[in-house]
């Protein structure tokens, strides 16, 4: 394999990106940024320098603001030219996940690139700029009465294109799958500076499938996402959702019997004892679930886990309307608020049969019961290596393949400088170096983000 580049770049110099973006205000220097996006983007990048790769210090020289894919193009061509290291984002809402980046010298936000290109409406399919926020898409869809059926960390603020470089679906994957599910096509711009796509703008068009894949989740590694086109769906004529909360052995029950039963959740999701205390819904484990369709079968599967919960001796409440979506909402609050600066909060990948288990074992946490996958608050590293480690347990028998996985995703700089964010175990970190060395062979975008300190 060819090593990465570590050539030296040249010192970083503003006019070259003002003259393609030739906009005021539009290349920010470092000095003039406000001091609350500083600490945005000091919280992704590293105090540390990597033996042999250049850092121009801990904090990059400008933010440029492109407004158009050509410019977007134009301004990493330049990068690439200079060897100058780019640390690719949106509105910034998820610039802290992920690995710590090695000596950004320039920061390329896409939040000006935020046109909606075409609204299919009859085709259930939409194409939007990377940099539009998801908020704004939503508010958009729904005058058609669809929706892009994704739930993201802080949707009022995340662009569509951060959505899908970090892979964030939430509890509506349930129903609908994931990101990579939804994807229908992609463009994007290469470290070299050119534009490339993938995919179409239709539902059956399956060209440029595994690309798409590859783009989800790679947080900027592979290249700078510009442009996307989604499958949306109808707005359900109604919504429930109900609350069961007891005792932990109960409560897997529950989650066991809606697992094998006909019923069809859009979201249904397992919550731990603190969680549901902090959100006035009663004492112990909760497992909340919302059916969405005709108001008919919304009633009527919401009353069969409501009687599943009752038979097992569960406390349980039905939220429609405005409670309910003041319910999500919270949820959604307190599962990625943290109450100090120092709480790590983490991906979760487990047995849905032994998410339960889990929970019991943390304060704050949300495991999806279908995927496994979801959200934990850990109160230090020790915590994070020590679920980590029962994970790759496999419940004791370490020669067999692990259970779970434990993604960091925000945390102090100083933490995940002291431990592997990632913590990946798997054999497969040559082929994705072999991968990051085709796409970018100089190393240019996000380094050091993702497994492996790809």
């Amino acid at each position: 394999m060819k090593a990465m580049s570590n050539d030296k770049p040249q010192a970083v110099c503003a006019s070259d990106f003002a003259s393609i973006v030739g906009e005021e205000n539009a290349v920010c220097l470092w000095e003039n940024i406000e001091l609350s996006q500083q600490k945005r983007i000091q919280q992704a990048i590293s105090n540390e320098k990597s033996q042999g790769v250049y850092a121009s210090g801990n904090s990059p020289s400008c933010i440029v603001y492109p407004r158009t894919q050509k410019q977007l193009a134009a301004v990493i061509a330049t990068a690439y030219t200079n060897n100058w290291r780019v640390l690719p984002c949106g509105s910034g809402s998820k610039l802290s996940w992920g690995g710590l980046v090695k000596g950004v010298d320039i920061v390329v936000s896409t939040e000006r690139i935020n046109q909606v290109i075409e609204h299919a409406v009859g085709d259930l399919t939409v194409t939007v700029e990377a940099g539009m926020k998801f908020s704004d898409l939503q508010a958009l869809l729904v005058k058609s009465r669809q929706f892009l059926a994704l739930d993201p960390t802080a949707p009022e603020s995340a662009t569509i294109g951060g959505i899908v470089a970090t892979g964030d679906t939430g509890s509506l994957r349930q129903r609908y799958g994931s990101v990579r599910d939804q994807l229908l096509g992609i463009t994007f711009v290469r470290a070299d500076g050119q534009i490339a796509k993938a995919g179409g703008r239709v539902v059956k068009n399956v060209a440029g499938y595994d690309l798409m894949k590859l783009l989800t989740g790679s947080y900027g590694t592979l290249g700078f996402i510009s442009q996307l086109t989604f499958r949306v769906y109808p707005l359900p004529e109604a919504s429930g959702t109900v609350v069961l909360t007891g005792s932990a052995e109960a409560v897997s029950q529950a989650a066991d019997i809606l697992r094998g039963s006909a019923l069809t959740p859009v979201q249904a999701d397992l919550l731990s004892a603190k969680l549901v205390s902090s959100l006035g819904l009663g004492q112990g484990l909760g497992l909340i679930a919302r059916f969405q369709s005709i108001s008919e079968s919304v009633k009527e599967q919401s009353n069969r886990v409501l009687e599943v919960g009752q038979k097992l001796g569960l406390d349980g409440a039905i939220f429609a309307d405005a409670d309910e979506a003041n319910l999500w909402q919270r949820l959604q609050e307190r599962i990625h608020t943290t109450a100090t600066e120092s709480v790590i909060t983490c991906k979760i990948g487990v047995l849905p049969t032994a998410a339960v288990e889990i929970l019991t074992q943390v304060e704050l946490g949300l495991i999806h019961i279908s995927s496994g996958l979801g959200l934990l608050q850990l109160e230090d590293k020790n915590q994070v290596l020590k679920v980590r480690d029962e994970l790759r347990s496999a419940g004791g028998d370490r020669t067999q393949a692990n259970r779970g996985f434990l993604t960091i995703l925000e945390a102090p700089v100083a933490v995940k400088e002291q431990i592997d964010v990632w913590g990946y175990t798997g054999n497969a970190l040559p082929l994705m170096r072999r991968i990051k060395e085709q796409f970018d062979s100089k190393n240019i975008l996000s380094p050091g983000r993702f497994v492996g300190g790809i």
